[in-house]
């Protein structure tokens, strides 16, 4: 065997040294991308047309704020001059709109922490939003003349929008805006859930929720309401789910069949969801296909009777569940309150007040519930354990859905702003 010269070991030397170094350094850039963004929560504002972005736990407190509307004055012209639209647009105004605009109903991040997508319902789009800008990345104008919830795929790459005058759901690439693809539901699909190992969706239809024939004997003239499983990749349907016949089995005749915001337990065997009009919550087992418990929560006395004049058919639209899946979180919004109720027992704990509260979701650390509450301009956190209120902070005007977010670390909003 020839012997190695000093000059050839000096430079294996410097190669091992070079290719340590390149490794360090590729290794010392993933830590540092990863490092360099923050978890944070997303409030849509949606009368305002903002949102303000806050700590994820902790104090909650308010980061920044976007401009989810800066196309404003050329989404107004476009519809101005098309009269169908401009019928749409003014229905959405005086009906689930409450005499006003909504200019966002849904946002997420993208993965890497530098856009924000947002559903513009009264704008029938979804639009991403450049946060170091303000600038719009690129815009998807939905199917028909509404765009209502969203979900995001676990990876991260896919969003979700509920097409609700459609009767679908469209799922867009979330970095270009592409649609992938989209499949039917029933009438006017309202909440979207990924399951966790992002095979399939979950879409909940709610019906026409903006007529005055909410008496239950009048409950079939909503539409048809009903859950679509579809698969994530072909979006082919894999089952419907009508839960009028799951009530009935359960003695429930008289209670509306539309889905509203709904949780899975942790392992996804278990589905919490809402209904129009209750005060309160139903327990669905998913692999024996049944209602297995009601959970009917306090009324408050000082919320009229009368359905009508309940927002959007709602009496309850919120419900959160703590990460070990032992606590759950409802916003009563009609009633004024959030409560915590331990899912085990089903016993609830200390009434919240709150003011029409729209929303819950679980903050960062999973300590927490996190409602909107939409008639106080204020986002509140519950401790999941004690079921008391901890801190409250101050938004824009109308907060409805809360998503936890990444931004960049140093972040503090659009240059543009």
């Amino acid at each position: 065997m020839p012997a190695f010269r000093p000059r050839y070991l000096l430079a294996l030397a410097a190669v091992l040294a070079l290719t340590a170094g390149q490794t360090a350094t590729a290794a010392s850039a993933q830590d540092s991308s990863a490092a360099a963004l923050r978890e944070v929560m997303f409030v849509g504002n949606n009368w305002d047309g903002t949102a303000d972005v806050i700590g994820s736990s902790g104090d909650f407190a308010r980061i920044g704020r976007v401009n989810v509307i800066p196309d404003k004055a050329e989404r107004l012209a476009e519809i101005n001059a098309d009269p169908i639209k401009w019928i749409y647009f003014m229905a959405i105004r005086n009906s689930v709109g409450e005499g006003h605009d909504q200019f966002v109903d849904d946002m997420y991040s993208t993965p890497d922490g530098r856009w924000m997508v947002v559903s513009r319902p009264s704008f029938a789009d979804v639009v991403s939003i450049d946060l170091a800008t303000g600038t719009i990345n690129w815009r998807f104008p939905v199917a028909g003349y509404r765009a209502d919830h969203m979900a995001v795929s676990p990876d991260g790459a896919r969003v979700a929008v509920s097409a609700s005058t459609a009767g679908k759901v469209q799922v867009l690439d979330i970095g270009t805006g592409k649609e992938l693809g989209s499949f039917a539901t029933g009438d006017k699909p309202h909440e979207n859930i990924f399951t966790k190992d992002g095979k399939y969706i979950w879409n909940m239809a709610i019906g026409d929720v903006t007529t005055s024939l909410d008496d239950p004997a009048w409950d079939w003239t909503k539409g048809d309401r009903h859950i679509t499983v579809v698969d994530a990749a072909t979006f082919k349907q894999v089952k419907v789910i009508d839960m009028r016949s799951r009530l009935d089995a359960v003695g429930l005749k008289d209670f509306s069949d539309a889905v509203r915001p709904a949780v899975f337990a942790p392992d996804e065997s278990k589905l919490y969801f809402q209904v129009s009009f209750f005060n309160g919550f139903l327990e669905y087992d998913v692999a024996a296909d049944r209602i297995t418990r009601v959970k009917t929560l306090p009324k408050n006395p000082a919320t009229g009777e009368d359905r009508t004049t309940w927002v959007n058919d709602s009496r309850h639209h919120g419900i959160s569940m703590n990460p070990s899946g032992t606590r759950l979180c409802v916003a009563g919004t009609m009633d004024d309150y959030a409560t915590v109720v331990d899912r085990a027992t089903l016993r609830q704990g200390p009434l919240v007040a709150a003011s029409k509260p729209y929303w819950a979701t679980v903050s960062g650390d999973g300590r927490d519930c996190v409602i909107s509450e939409s008639g106080a301009d204020q986002v509140t956190a519950v401790d999941f354990a004690t079921g008391e209120k901890t801190v409250s902070v101050r938004v824009g005007d109308h907060p409805q859905r809360v998503r936890l977010a990444h931004v960049p670390a140093d972040w503090r909003g659009p240059s543009a702003s």
